[in-house]
């Protein structure tokens, strides 16, 4: 087991929703000044700024490679690098792993990770365009009106059928994470949600539903990498990064061979082999979602259940407020709201908040360790990243 070489510092998000009136380089910009404050740095501190890619808009995105936020927050000429990183819904544990390797490598002391986009305020055609036609083979898919919530929808029945698992149980999920939402002042979604509710809502993609099915939302949100021998230094609570993993599965699902199970059984494995710990050791899973079968899927590679299978753990409350295993607990995509790539930024954001004790009333207390997952795409990759209070 290896010490750490790079630690989270500090954090920083708006609220999520639809905020027409709301631009993305506002919403850039207080996510990161958030974020640099709760490091106790100041703009001219940071030595690399890694924006992710934005789907809504194609102007931001090139004034985001073009390093507008280094001007925007005063870097100029302090700044040694802003460089683009996108994956996806992979991109939280890819941009944190491209920093952990500049920051180990001797590039940078300290790099800003940021996200910002406007999928809610696009209008609605737009919106299902966009996920109607990404990751979806034009030659042999799209002729079938495959889709990403068909994708959703395939992943969920072959793991259904593999597991037992039932449609009440995979609504459990969107329950446990609309409870967790209702504490999060930042959540898209925080009324009640009954199993009853979600079971009755429309049929979208068999057997995805609309409420196991995410809403796009508007969203930002930041956080500063650094050295891990001058986390302490910066701020009381640092998180370090003990170990990740990772392994691309597929670009077209048709050509996954274990849609029940993706890449995440030998991401868990390695991942846990590296940070020096295992399933007993891990208090809190930040897992994402965008359907419900994800973190399901999950849970089991990550070996969390306690011997259950996942969706009987869901269903019986361990992974909401209270539970022996909380999951999600910024709501995730299901109700803290889908803001693209932003989705699994904000989940990874959550692991550092709570093992950071800045969570509020959601705050999980006496936290050593967590695990953040994350895929991008049509679930291409799966990655596991292991974090901790401890180095």
């Amino acid at each position: 087991m290896e010490r750490a070489r790079a630690a989270a510092v500090g954090i920083g998000e708006v609220p999520s929703g639809r905020y027409p009136d709301r631009s993305e380089i506002e919403a850039a910009v207080l996510a990161c000044r958030e974020a640099i404050l709760d490091a106790g740095l100041s703009p001219r501190d940071i030595d690399v700024v890694m924006p992710t890619g934005a789907l809504a808009s194609r102007l931001f995105n090139v004034d985001l490679v073009f390093s507008r936020l280094c001007e925007e927050l005063g870097m100029l000429r302090s700044a040694r690098m802003n460089v683009q990183v996108m994956a996806g819904g992979a991109t939280s544990s890819s941009m944190l792993a491209v920093a952990e390797g500049l920051i180990a490598s001797g590039q940078a002391r300290t790099v800003l990770c940021v996200h910002s986009d406007a999928l809610g305020s696009l209008p609605r055609q737009a919106g299902i365009d966009l996920f109607a036609t990404t990751g979806v083979s034009e030659e042999w898919e799209a002729p079938y009106g495959h889709n990403m919530n068909a994708v959703g929808a395939l992943v969920a029945r072959r793991y259904m059928h593999e597991t037992g698992t039932s449609e009440e149980e995979m609504a459990a999920v969107c329950v446990s994470l609309r409870q967790w939402a209702a504490l999060n002042p930042n959540a898209m979604h925080r009324a009640p949600l009954t199993l009853e509710e979600v079971l009755a809502s429309k049929m979208v993609a068999t057997p995805m539903r609309a409420k196991t099915c995410n809403m796009l939302a508007d969203g930002a949100s930041a956080f500063i990498v650094a050295r891990a021998d001058e986390a302490a230094a910066m701020t009381p609570t640092p998180v370090y990064v003990r170990g990740h993993a990772s392994v691309v599965t597929h670009w077209t699902v048709s050509q996954d061979t274990d849609l029940a199970r993706l890449g995440f059984p030998q991401a868990a494995k390695q991942a846990y082999a590296q940070a020096g710990l295992g399933p007993q050791h891990i208090q809190i899973a930040e897992l994402y979602d965008a359907y419900p079968v994800f973190a399901l899927i999950a849970l089991d590679a990550l070996d969390l259940c306690a011997g259950e299978r996942a969706g009987a753990f869901v269903a019986a409350g361990h992974t909401a407020p209270g539970g022996t295993m909380p999951m999600t607990t910024n709501g995730g995509m299901l109700s803290q709201g889908h803001s693209g790539v932003g989705g699994g930024i904000a989940v990874l954001v959550e692991a550092f908040r709570q093992l950071m004790g800045k969570a509020g009333a959601r705050q999980v207390p006496d936290l050593v360790n967590a695990v953040e997952t994350a895929s991008g795409g049509t679930w291409m990759d799966s990655h596991v990243t292991i974090l901790s209070r401890e180095p």
